[in-house]
């Protein structure tokens, strides 16, 4: 038995992509940057998945840049955007519970001399307008938060952020990682308002390295990779093909089976909190908001006891972010959580791949090992 439970950390990639990325490979294996035939095709299936992520987002093709991962994208998005608006102010703002690829990135800038606002987030995990409200200042150059929080689920209104600094008529340009939300909540780069977007492959069933960043038409920043003139001269480099081909697929299908999708894990998500809650009162369920991540703790427990006892039972989760292997979690600290809550949480994720048996492997074994192991 094995029941795969850590989709937030990366998800199985599904047959399609894995399909098209092998014909890329093997058939279409051309430079699109080829005059003949051969470059000519790669061409038609780059402008093609280009397309097929522009639709899944909601916006123009000319808005999409490929890029290696979602980190990549948060690091193009902060450090250019911040070096393209610096000669109108220098204060940037963001949060305590980001990525650590937003969170290190911003460190970067501080040490240049760049003002951040670590912004305090809400119980679940994510922040308020009225925080992002209080924090605007005129010299505000950029906004970057997350729209899911990686850990907690929590869901920060990101279009409620960009009308509030259009309302302030704020020069500041609003950045998300979207990497969470992207294909499990309903948006598109329109309705949500902002400048720039991230989002990840790796996360909606397509092959890791490949991701994207949306950049609003207009809007003005700097390339993150000098070279070729790939991706409109913003990031050089030839083009990975099979990854980017693949991306395509992967969005076109969960674009098609989202609503149904996001329902299915949602309703599991409560499925197994009433479970575990009924048989475990004391678990605690942290965060909240999006369908595909689930957050609890059971104060006394090892979180990576328990999840080496799950493993040995088939069912994997995660203690926190797998980007950080070992040691406590920053965004469960930032929620001031008492120390035996946060060493005793656990992130259970789901895909469209879940089903109800997982959520009963899970549960029977969750109780198994409250069993033998509570309060060791």
């Amino acid at each position: 038995m094995e029941v795969y439970l850590d989709n937030a950390a990366t998800t199985r990639v599904c047959t399609e992509a894995a399909d098209i990325a092998y014909k890329t490979m093997i058939e279409n294996y051309g430079n699109p940057s080829s005059t003949h035939t051969k470059g000519r095709e790669a061409k038609a299936a780059l402008d093609k998945a280009r397309k097929q992520v522009a639709d899944a987002l909601g916006c123009a093709p000319t808005e999409v840049f490929f890029t290696s991962c979602g980190s990549e994208g948060d690091s193009w998005a902060i450090t250019k955007g911040a070096e393209s608006m610096e000669r109108r102010g220098r204060h940037i703002i963001s949060s305590l519970v980001e990525h650590d690829a937003v969170r290190k990135t911003l460190y970067d800038l501080e040490k240049r001399g760049f003002e951040i606002s670590f912004l305090e987030p809400e119980p679940d995990g994510s922040i308020s307008v009225s925080a992002v409200e209080n924090a605007l200042r005129e010299d505000t150059i950029l906004v970057t938060l997350m729209m899911v929080n990686n850990e907690t689920g929590g869901v920060t209104d990101i279009a409620g952020i960009a009308k509030m600094l259009k309302a302030h008529k704020s020069q500041a340009l609003l950045h998300t990682d979207a990497v969470q939300g992207f294909m499990k909540l309903p948006f598109s780069a329109k309705t949500l308002g902002a400048d720039m977007i991230s989002i990840s492959g790796h996360k909606i069933h397509a092959p890791k390295g490949i991701g994207a960043l949306y950049i609003k038409t207009g809007v003005k920043i700097k390339p993150f990779i000098r070279g070729g003139s790939q991706e409109a001269g913003m990031r050089a480099g030839t083009e990975a093909m099979p990854q980017i081909a693949a991306f395509g697929a992967a969005c076109e299908i969960a674009k098609a089976g989202m609503r149904q999708n996001s329902e299915k894990m949602s309703a599991l998500r409560q499925a197994a909190i009433d479970r575990i809650c009924s048989e475990m009162p004391e678990t605690r369920v942290i965060g909240g908001g999006s369908p595909h991540i689930l957050s609890v703790s059971l104060p006394g427990w090892r979180s990576e006891v328990i999840m080496n006892y799950l493993e040995s039972k088939g069912v994997y989760i995660s203690r926190s972010s797998a980007c950080k292997k070992g040691g406590r979690s920053h965004v469960l600290e930032a929620l001031k959580l008492p120390a035996d809550v946060i060493d005793g949480a656990v992130r259970i994720s789901f895909s469209r791949y879940t089903t109800e048996d997982d959520i009963d492997a899970l549960c029977s074994a969750l109780r198994e090992a409250h069993d033998k192991l509570a309060h060791r």
